[in-house]
């Protein structure tokens, strides 16, 4: 299975690629432009990963973000648009290799993967591969009709974000 984002292909734009590796693994893959350190900032800093983690076509803002990214620390990302009616994934972090992996728990159901993340720098640009290890066929299954529709779009916002973070800091 591969997927990419609406208005692809540009010369400019990455491609995104959602593959079911067996009955519980997922896997995303995207090439960004950019160094390894600030794309794993982008994924770290509660600031940045407002600016690009939910998918803006949904119409469902992220209205809170914490995430206290050590070995241990914990996170949480809230959806909606009021008090009331609020979603939220919460977890915490297993594994914190700064600019190179991060693994986290998905606890806000017993069907919650396990991700893991990993920013391999090629030059100027990181090659970002996103596992997810589901406890079931039946979870993946649920999961996956998102995954294929957002991931690309969440890419393609944090593509933006890195733009904007390059011009500022003179990587780009």
């Amino acid at each position: 299975m591969d997927t990419t984002g609406k208005n692809e292909p540009t010369s400019k734009k990455n491609r995104t690629t959602v593959e079911r590796k067996s009955d519980r693994e997922l896997v995303i893959t995207r090439t960004f432009n950019g160094p390894a350190r600030i794309v794993f900032e982008a994924w770290t800093k509660p600031d940045l990963l407002k600016r690009w983690w939910a998918p803006k076509s949904t119409g469902v803002p992220l209205l809170s973000c914490e995430a206290d990214v050590r070995v241990g620390g914990r996170y949480r990302f809230e959806f909606g648009h009021d008090a009331s009616k609020r979603m939220a994934f919460f977890g915490r972090y297993i594994e914190v290799m700064p600019h190179s992996r991060l693994v986290w728990t998905n606890d806000e159901s017993d069907d919650g993967a396990v991700t893991t993340v990993t920013f391999e720098e090629n030059g100027d640009k990181t090659l970002l591969v996103l596992h997810e290890l589901y406890p079931s066929k039946e979870a993946l299954d649920f999961a996956i009709a998102g995954m294929e529709d957002g991931m690309p779009e969440q890419f393609e916002q944090l593509d933006d974000l890195l733009v904007t973070l390059g011009a500022r800091v003179g990587w780009s």
